[in-house]
């Protein structure tokens, strides 16, 4: 499982560590792993020897690790020119190590001394605000920025990109847009929750020896093939439908019945044994998946199902109304989406004794929330610890980051690693909600169905697309080949 901390749990962790090492120690660890890490893109691109090499530094330790490094790579034959952002101001050992080295330290505005190297950068390395950064870089920071970077260098991120608030993966004006982050001790939100995390490339973990130091429970967490294979439900030879669960599914209308069929085609192919369907597009459910079990009237009398999905293509007439009030007011868990999340009401929600899970995108986020959708996207973090403080509920916000929050205090975020930009499609969150509804109903906890349904549904998503468009049905017949992947 990759994990992520804040700032103030990651800086005591280093002062605690610092206090039993030689002076020093931690930088020097830190840069020998930048060091390599630079050497490694230099000799895929070519050669570290003879390579030009051009470090953006700050003031603070961010800038003395990558002047530490700088000196690592010069005593390798590269040629490294180490540009201070703030005039006559750097890491003074990190300074006095390059330039020992046969570096070079030149402040911003003397830079276009090495103008001639102009095109032929082989590598940026920016060091310029580190994790303690605030808002975006300043007008000068920019400006070297973007000089440095205007002829295509490859950009290695210290700890990460500058520019991007650590701690919640905010963008509030410019920052660096890295093609690699080298990360020290510990993995930040801002490397894993856009939009911060899609400018900071690729990532690399340096161990320099802070898990001892760092608290037990992290701030964010994103599940790997291991742990995800180890909560999808696998059935044994006692179990039938009924003991493996059954998931019902009150969705689509005589408008949007297509969103039924999706909804369903999601449910059989996470887990639960059998897929009750109450609503009015039972005859297209039978058409596609003669399997299902298809009742025309109100869910609650559909039969016994240990979880319901409710809302995809409900529309907002009355039986809509009606179907998310009758599900609601069950006492099993329950997923809502998409239509549903219009209709229901906060303070039932809120009193349900019974398991609730919301699956909104940015714009039904910021509708539940008050706000405008552009400062649901701007801030992922904060809108879905939100969501799940005020509603009481498992909240699986989907986007270009999904994340998946709950209201028990002291319980991290998750954050989902799979997906790809072609499942903006129609039809396909009705897929995620019938996947992530029938893992409700075989029995995981909400926020370990949620965490499991996403993964899936993004790895399937991946793999059906495998770089063209898709549609919705297609992730929902490649999940078999991606539950099948994980467990592996």
């Amino acid at each position: 499982m990759r994990t992520a901390y804040s700032v103030d749990s990651v800086r005591a962790a280093e002062a605690a560590l610092m206090a039993r090492l030689p002076e020093g120690a931690l930088m020097q660890r830190a840069a020998a792993g930048l060091a390599a890490a630079c050497a490694d893109l230099l000799r895929r691109a070519g050669r570290v020897y003879g390579s030009r090499v051009v470090l953006l530094v700050g003031t603070g330790a961010n800038g003395g690790d990558a002047l530490y490094a700088g000196a690592r790579l010069a005593r390798r034959g590269a040629g490294v020119v180490a540009v201070r952002v703030t005039p006559g101001r750097s890491h003074e050992g990190g300074t006095a190590a390059l330039r020992a080295a046969g570096g070079h330290v030149v402040d911003g505005e003397e830079s276009t001394t090495h103008e001639d190297w102009a095109g032929r950068i082989d590598l940026v390395v920016d060091a310029i605000t580190g994790i303690g950064g605030r808002g975006g870089l300043r007008p000068a920071a920019a400006e070297l920025v973007a000089r440095y970077t205007a002829h295509g260098a490859p950009v290695v991120a210290v700890d990460l990109p500058s520019g991007v608030e650590a701690d919640t993966g905010e963008v509030t004006g410019d920052a660096v847009r890295a093609d690699a982050t080298v990360t020290f001790g510990a993995y930040k939100a801002a490397l894993l929750v856009d939009p911060a995390a899609e400018r900071a490339g690729a990532l690399r973990l340096v161990d320099i020896g802070l898990d001892a130091e760092l608290p037990a429970v992290p701030d964010l967490e994103a599940l790997q093939y291991a742990d995800v294979a180890a909560l999808l439900p696998v059935p044994d030879a006692e179990s039938d439908k009924y003991r493996r669960g059954v998931v019902g599914v009150a969705a689509g209308s005589a408008r949007y019945p297509g969103a039924a069929v999706l909804a369903v085609s999601g449910a059989l192919r996470g887990g639960a044994g059998a897929v009750r369907y109450a609503g009015p597009g039972g005859e297209a459910v039978i058409a596609r998946h003669p399997e299902t079990l298809v009742h025309a009237g109100r869910p609650s009398r559909a039969g016994r199902v240990q979880a319901w999905v409710v809302g995809p293509g409900l529309g907002d007439g009355t039986e809509a109304v009606e179907a998310v009030s009758d599900v609601l007011a069950t006492e099993v868990p329950v997923l809502v989406d998409a239509d549903g999340l219009r209709l229901l009401d906060a303070d039932v929600v809120r009193a349900r004794t019974a398991p609730t899970v919301l699956t909104p995108h940015a714009g039904e986020a910021a509708a539940l929330l008050g706000v405008a959708r552009e400062e649901v996207e701007a801030g992922r973090l904060a809108a879905v610890r939100e969501l799940a403080r005020r509603f009481g509920a498992t909240v699986l916000l989907k986007g270009s980051t999904t994340l998946i929050a709950t209201d028990t205090p002291r319980t991290p975020v998750r954050v989902n690693p799979t997906g790809t930009s072609w499942l903006a499609t129609a039809g396909s969150g009705d897929v995620l909600s019938g996947l992530t509804g029938s893992l409700l109903a075989a029995g995981l906890a909400p926020l370990d169905a949620a965490s499991a349904g996403a993964y899936l549904h993004g790895l399937a998503a991946r793999r059906a697309a495998d770089g063209s468009p898709l549609a919705a049905m297609d992730v929902a017949e490649a999940i078999p080949e991606a539950w099948r992947d994980v467990r592996a």
